[in-house]
């Protein structure tokens, strides 16, 4: 079941994607980008090499020059065969010479570059070296927007992987938790996203009882007993695109209080996705979820941001967190996902991913974020 973004997306559309990129680098004052292997060149190419290597794979987009995919010969089969080859020009480099050089001498004079945050050292301090007088900027920092405001085609993926996640969720409900460890909950969560399209599965957190209280936690040997609360929060990439969701279950009935603080969390999820407007900024959602817990008395039990964006990265730009003043845009997707821990007992999460209409927001979750029973 699962596919391929080439599939999906043309030689035109990468040619867009590029020429916007260029033009953005030199709205922000920059000479050029620089983009090495990882998921900003699939996006601008639809190339993601056979394997990294300490070989340089650099694109190249500089003001006033087509785009210049460097790649070594070995691979060059393989960049000729990217669904955005059509777009570019390659040029290949064998063993024994300089990429460095070659790569200085296509971008022209110094200046400042920006440059993909996951570029190896080895080949910015080469680059440097060949061109004296340069400076570089990471793109998350240069520019942060890049990939942030998603078009009709990535769209529809976004919102075929947040039902693959939909999906997982509403077959994991049924599933036994009590008696058995929270990694096997979460292996059943990897199979259930792989068997629902997904060709990548970045998390599975099966968290219970005590465990709740840490966001992060990593599934482990914990036997999950009736009576816990048990945080679900999984996630990855179907089609190339992003998914993540939370949803918190508890097994046998909960206790008042776990159910206040439960439909607390809900309300502050509701509150968060009801500031979603073009216009507003990031920090509006998130202080918009965070006033209701906060005026439920658990203000210092909310301990990360509301949300982040997600595309072909499952956590990426924009960040709905205090401070953010950049404003919403129609097609930006983010998770909203509000939670209260409460340190030794349990905790409660709420995660929908939601992106940005002309008229609000829009989930990309619809399942139940009532408090759900398992056995």
């Amino acid at each position: 079941m699962t596919g391929s973004t080439a599939a999906s997306f043309t030689a035109d559309d990468y040619r867009a994607r590029m020429e916007r990129a260029a033009r953005t680098a030199a709205e922000a004052g920059l000479a050029g980008l620089l983009v090495a292997p990882g998921p900003d060149l699939v996006w601008l190419t639809g190339y993601t090499p056979p394997a990294v290597t300490e070989r340089l794979t650099l694109l190249v987009l500089a003001t006033g020059q087509d785009p210049v995919l460097v790649v070594p010969a070995l691979e060059a089969p393989d960049a000729h065969r990217a669904a955005g080859a059509a777009a570019l020009t390659l040029r290949d480099w064998t063993d024994g010479k300089d990429p460095y050089a070659a790569t200085a001498a296509l971008l022209g004079a110094p200046g400042r570059f920006g440059i993909s945050d996951n570029a190896w050292a080895l080949h910015l301090l080469a680059l440097q070296q060949a061109m004296p007088g340069s400076s570089y900027a990471s793109l998350t920092d240069a520019l942060p927007m890049l990939r942030a405001v998603k078009d009709a085609a990535e769209l529809d993926l976004m919102a075929a992987a947040g039902a693959a996640a939909d999906a997982t969720f509403e077959e994991i409900r049924t599933v036994p938790f009590a008696g058995r460890p929270e990694s096997e909950v979460a292996a059943d969560l990897d199979r259930l996203l792989r068997r629902h399209g997904h060709e990548q599965v970045d998390f599975t957190i099966v968290a219970s009882g005590p465990n709740g209280a840490n966001p992060h936690h990593e599934a482990g040997d914990r036997v999950i007993a009736r009576g816990d609360m048990v945080v679900l929060d999984f996630g990855g990439l179907r089609d190339g695109y992003g998914s993540d969701t939370s949803r918190t279950v508890h097994v046998g009935e909960p206790t008042d209080e776990e159910r206040r603080v439960h439909d607390i969390v809900r309300e502050a999820q509701e509150a968060g996705f009801r500031a979603v407007r073009p216009g507003a900024a990031c920090q509006d959602v998130d202080r918009a979820a965070r006033e209701v817990i906060a005026a439920a008395g658990y203000g210092e039990y909310f301990i990360h941001r509301t949300g982040h964006g997600i595309g072909v990265t499952t956590h990426e730009p924009p960040y709905m967190i205090e401070g953010e003043e950049r404003p919403l845009v129609p097609g930006m997707c983010f998770s909203v996902e509000p939670g209260i821990y409460l340190p030794g007992r349990f905790g409660v999460r709420i995660e929908d991913i939601v992106t940005v209409t002309e008229g609000g927001g829009r989930r990309l979750n619809t399942t139940a974020r009532e408090l759900v029973i398992v056995e």
